[in-house]
């Protein structure tokens, strides 16, 4: 007996190598109501974070699961690369990790390792309890697994971009995004990641992931910025939040009366 296929649409393997960039927007409220208003919007992936805002592995579950229904590609960010994280998160049906402060092609390869099963890798195998697998409905999902796993590597500072080559270099590394906040920080323009050197820096980086065969991504809200990187060779960008769209849009709406 097989269970039904729950994803809706090609992999974000597929995606990152078609027609045209993939827009997205940051989940932050942890709140599956919220996560599937998103889901609904014709964007094209949402970021469930768990690094800066209020989630842990009970709170991302619920999401993936209001999320499930629509043709949008849930990816989830743990607040490290730690590979028990890592491991609970992909038992728990995330398909799609992306991985803060990644400095080093080493520290890539054990990610990259972390994500798979032996013997390529060292996940653990527990699929009789896990989501992923709909705790072993789906046949040979223990043989099939490594393949529908996408994993992408967050740069976002001076060590990483000087190690960026290295970190392209790695096998079963499918994109790299830019952080272009803390880039801003790490070169010495804290709070400001439009400054000129930053975007030369992000865009710089876009294209060494591109020239290294791999989908780079970024972080944009404003538009200008974002069709600037798009053209730079972008294929996924984050252009919002949840957060910052209720936090903009109430203030609006009392300004209008108060």
């Amino acid at each position: 007996m097989s269970a039904p296929d729950h994803r809706r649409g090609p992999l974000w393997k597929q995606r990152l190598v078609g027609d045209r960039a993939q827009f997205g927007m940051w989940v932050a409220s942890a709140s599956p109501l919220l996560a599937e208003i998103c889901a609904g919007s014709g964007l094209d992936w949402l970021l469930i974070d768990s690094e800066h805002a209020p989630n842990d592995l009970v709170t991302i579950v619920p999401q993936l699961q209001a999320v499930s229904s629509y043709p949008v590609v849930p990816v989830v960010r743990p607040p490290t690369g730690d590979p028990v994280q890592i491991k609970q998160l992909l038992d728990a049906g995330a398909e799609v990790l992306l991985i803060p402060m990644v400095e080093s092609a080493e520290q890539a390869r054990r990610l990259v390792a972390a994500t798979r099963y032996p013997p390529v890798g060292f996940r653990g195998v527990g699929s009789a309890l896990a989501r992923s697998s709909r705790w072993n409905r789906v046949e040979g999902y223990l043989g099939s697994a490594d393949g529908e796993i996408s994993l992408l590597v967050q740069v976002e500072s001076r060590a990483g971009l000087d190690a960026l080559d290295e970190i392209c270099a790695v096998d079963g590394v499918d994109g790299v995004f830019i952080g272009p906040a803390d880039l801003a920080a790490s070169l010495g323009h804290l709070g400001k990641p439009e400054h000129p050197d930053v975007v030369a820096a992000v865009t710089a980086a876009i294209a060494t992931i591109a020239a290294a065969g791999k989908a780079a991504g970024v972080n944009a809200f404003g538009e200008e910025l974002a069709r600037q990187y798009l053209a730079a060779g972008a294929r996924f960008i984050l252009v919002g939040a949840d957060l910052t769209l209720v936090a903009r849009g109430s203030e609006q709406l009392a300004k209008r009366y108060i």
